[in-house]
């Protein structure tokens, strides 16, 4: 259904950029520590490149696809591992803001229409929940505890996904993939003499 007919109720999406695998392998069991230790939902560990925003369906799916087209994958790296002031970004892994992390978040949110409130941060969350000062800066420590090598750590982001987000649901249980774009490298195109 194109978005023009779409009558679906207006819902929460973001846009998330995910690590490969064998990178999100390993941040999941970095996570499912920090969880066993602090408690908090479990989700595929991101960066958003989209905030949440408010879009019927098709619209979004729509908007996620022609960003998609037009963003290259990008590397991104861990500077450091940080602790957040509210629920979302509770304990986080920060991305260095390099000009192609910056671009691809900045090409997207134009695609969705999406302003922020607040210059973009890239990070990676580990732990969504409300801790106290002294328990964030512990689950901080944490991170650096359970994988030491993890600051510095480099990969390459070769996939964007649209996600239901109802920010309102702390459980993340109404949370829902609803489409992955592969990001695509710019084909060589090859001049042969004759």
């Amino acid at each position: 259904m194109d978005a023009a007919g779409d009558q679906s109720p207006e819902e929460v999406y973001s846009v998330w950029a995910f690590p490969p695998e064998p990178v999100r392998a390993r941040l999941r069991g970095v996570m499912a520590g920090l969880r066993a230790a602090h408690g908090g939902p479990a989700f595929e560990p991101h960066a958003t490149v989209v905030g949440a925003i408010r879009l019927r369906r098709s619209a979004a799916v729509e908007a996620l696809r022609a960003a998609a087209a037009g963003v290259r994958p990008y590397t991104a790296r861990v500077v450091g591992v940080a602790r957040g002031d509210f629920f979302y970004q509770c304990v986080y892994l920060l991305l260095e803001p390099t000009p192609e992390v910056v671009e691809a978040s900045d090409h997207c949110c134009g695609h969705f229409g999406y302003e922020r409130s607040t210059p973009y941060m890239p990070h990676v969350s580990l732990l969504y929940g409300d801790l106290t000062d002294e328990e964030k800066e512990v689950a901080r420590k944490k991170v650096e505890e359970i994988d030491k090598e993890i600051c510095g750590l480099q990969f390459e982001i070769s996939e964007l996904a649209l996600y239901r987000t109802d920010t309102e649901d702390k459980s993340l249980e109404s949370w829902e993939l609803v489409e992955i774009c592969h990001l695509e490298r710019k084909k060589a195109v090859l001049y042969g003499l004759q």
